[in-house]
């Protein structure tokens, strides 16, 4: 029990040879098992008392920290949080939890020397700090989803749903849609992101048409609108949930069935009337159920044809409506079909290249995604760089012994460290961005671990930013790459370098020079000299 009754405490100097006490809220003497002592400053009062006493207090106390009824108490220190969950309601702890947040957190400051313990702040990202001649932000460009963080719900295959969030309380789907974007908005600016992203159906419910789809569509982000005016938040990117409903089970864009490859059309088109609204600086697409699940009764041949043909198409109605953002493809190898076409970076863009669509789109890399095709970390993210097809980052990670997308917020600095790198040496992501693509286990049911979980995160790029920023400035690594490829700067190597060498000339080379030497890699020092840095 998180109070202590009376009758628990047979030492207590309160106690009378009688086991009476008299409570100071109802001017009673009541039988000391029926009282309870507040751990902050050791006031007794019957139990009854205090229970109405806190339930009064939140009702009525917006949040504020409920203390010892007692005016004339010595040390008034707030009730516990497990004395308040002894006094109330499941219902009321829940309602003080949502109010103490809303009051208790304002926007989350820049405290470098801040404690281990104090985890609503930044220690590492310094928003205006300039480095390599950009702001910490512009290299950053941090965004929220809107799906994991306002419609998460902590449900799993096995569980119901842990989280109880206030928006998403409501006598309609409309009613709730409207709550969360206003909590979303309130999210960004306390956290201090520029940006959001988010499916349609995410924003506002599916209606049972197309035109009540579209209409709630256009009433909710009428609203958003007016809200990024309000605040200077702004779209990152947009995408079409084209893969949740019963329609899209076959698939969208490579369905069997043309006439369900006809609705996802229609659904994009408003999808991208909605990105030229909101001024959206990407439009993703990601085929969650773009592949197939047994190639006994599938034609990859004519699915991929389709999904290609798809693409023209939107890519010539984004060019009839003036819609300037930039096209992203994001690869992930499986779940929820057992082979997605959109498998990898590597597939993505042969995919692109094949069907001359290189030109219209790049790739929004999620490194889970990564890790379950059977990669590193940064595989993807360096691979889609090195063609200049990387144009945006969703920034989580996984759990690679597990078979599965968690997408967990990323804390190791290593990972961010390399990532970094990449980015800066390409000269930055925008338009794009790293998206948090990322949600709070179901287990971090309090509302300020969504604060928390975010704060981290983007603490963890923030160091990781520095780490390539002093690693590139350096330029130890890089003179070490320069040493171990210096064999194409002069001579054969040369002319191989160029594209000028035949098979010929190589041929020749060996008959002058013979055997190579044997030359090593140095993979433990450059482990050893990345550690230097993180």
């Amino acid at each position: 029990m998180s109070v202590t009754t009376m009758a628990d405490v047979s030492d207590s100097p309160v106690q009378t040879e009688a086991a009476v006490v008299h409570c100071k809220l109802c001017l009673s003497d009541c039988p000391a098992p029926e009282t309870s002592r507040l751990r902050s400053c050791g006031c007794v009062f019957c139990t009854q008392c205090l229970r109405q006493y806190v339930q009064l207090a939140i009702h009525d106390g917006a949040g504020a920290p409920i203390t010892c009824p007692d005016l004339a108490c010595k040390h008034p220190g707030p009730l516990l949080d497990s004395e308040i969950t002894t006094f109330a309601s499941s219902d009321e702890v829940e309602l003080y939890r949502r109010l103490k947040f809303e009051r208790g957190i304002s926007k989350i400051p820049y405290v470098p020397d801040a404690s281990a313990q104090e985890v609503l702040c930044f220690k590492h990202y310094n928003a205006t700090e300039v480095l390599l001649g950009r702001q910490m932000e512009d290299w950053l460009r941090f965004s929220v989803c809107y799906w994991h963080s306002f419609c998460g719900t902590g449900a799993d295959p096995f569980g119901s749903p842990t989280l109880r969030r206030p928006w998403n309380e409501g006598d309609s789907d409309m009613e709730i849609a409207k709550k969360r974007l206003s909590a979303a908005f309130e999210f960004f600016i306390k956290l201090g992101v520029k940006y959001y992203t988010f499916h349609d159906r995410d924003m506002a419910p599916e209606g049972h048409t197309l035109e009540e789809s579209n209409k709630n569509l256009d009433e909710i982000t009428d609203r958003a609108l007016q809200l990024q005016k309000q605040t200077g938040v702004k779209v990152l990117w947009i995408t079409c949930n084209l893969f949740a409903h019963p329609r899209y089970m076959n698939g969208a864009s490579t369905n069997p069935d043309c006439h369900v490859l006809a609705y996802a059309g229609a659904q994009v088109k408003k999808g991208l009337e909605i990105a030229k609204k909101l001024g959206a600086e990407n439009f993703v697409f990601w085929g969650g159920r773009e592949g197939f699940l047994s190639i006994l009764n599938t034609d990859v041949a004519a699915e991929l044809k389709h999904m290609a043909n798809f693409f023209k198409m939107a890519v010539a109605y984004k060019e009839k409506i003036g819609l300037k953002c930039q096209f992203l493809i994001e690869p992930k190898p499986k779940e929820p079909c057992k082979h997605q076409y959109d498998y990898d970076a590597m597939s993505v863009i042969g995919f692109l290249k094949h069907f001359g669509l290189d030109k219209d789109f790049k790739l929004n890399i999620e490194p889970n995604h990564t890790t379950l095709a059977g990669h590193s970390y940064e595989h993807d993210i360096i691979m889609a760089s090195v063609f200049g097809m990387l144009g945006s980052v969703d920034s989580n990670t996984g759990s690679p012994d597990l078979g599965w997308d968690t997408d967990q917020f990323p804390m190791d600095i290593r990972n961010t460290t390399i990532v970094m790198k990449a980015v800066i040496e390409q000269g930055g992501l925008q338009p794009g961005g790293l998206n948090f693509d990322a949600k709070v286990r179901r287990e971090s049911t309090d509302l300020e671990d969504l604060f928390i979980a975010h704060i981290a995160a983007m603490d963890a790029f923030a160091r990781g930013l520095r780490n390539a920023v002093k690693i590139i400035e350096e330029g130890v690594m890089q003179k070490m790459l320069q040493d171990r490829y210096v064999s194409f700067s002069h001579g054969i190597g040369q002319k191989v370098e160029e594209g000028s060498a035949t098979l010929e000339d190589l041929e020749e080379f060996i008959k002058q020079n013979g055997e190579p030497k044997v030359t090593s890699g140095k993979q433990e020092k450059y482990e050893a000299v990345l550690n230097h840095y993180v």
